[in-house]
């Protein structure tokens, strides 16, 4: 039978147990505060994830709602095992590093447009670094000469001219 110990909001347990200290279900972590939800948009290799959550303001103004993204880091215990796409439930602890200060409580579904977001950024990326390599200096000495023929040809007429 898995332990894991109530952290005092409604989420499911995981179902694989883990050793982890900084885990909310079977270390010593407490959890209060804020409950964010949001998507893993990047993963460490080691317990670490960055959540990207979304939400709408209201300008009074040009009574228009306005939509605005934080990305936060968080620890990604080994029992939860979130992968990039997984929309998540984080929960505010103490601050376990010079940066995070959240943890994941809950794996709520997958998310396949992030992955494809995700992946054609990253063949754009790709994209734009080949279309670098591609422009060689070559075309730089041909504008030369072509000012430098052009030059030439400036000086012919005028000495015809006279």
């Amino acid at each position: 039978m898995i332990k894991s110990k109530n952290i005092g909001i409604d989420v499911k347990p995981p179902k694989v147990e883990c050793t982890d200290k900084k885990c909310p279900f079977h270390g010593s972590l407490s959890v209060r505060g804020k409950v964010i939800k949001g998507i893993i948009v990047s993963k460490d290799i080691h317990t670490s994830a960055t959540i990207e959550s979304e939400r709408t303001i209201f300008i009074k103004k040009y009574e228009r709602y306005l939509k605005k993204r934080s990305r936060i880091r968080v620890h990604n215990p080994p029992c939860i095992n979130a992968q990039i796409g997984d929309e998540v439930k984080a929960m505010e602890c103490h601050p376990l590093s010079k940066t995070k200060h959240f943890v994941i409580v809950e794996k709520l579904g997958h998310d396949i447009f992030v992955e494809q977001h995700i992946k054609e950024k990253a063949e754009s990326e790709e994209a734009g670094a080949s279309k670098k390599a591609a422009k060689d200096e070559p075309v730089f000495e041909e504008k030369e000469e072509e000012i430098v023929e052009d030059n030439v040809e400036d000086n012919i007429e005028e000495v015809k001219k006279e």
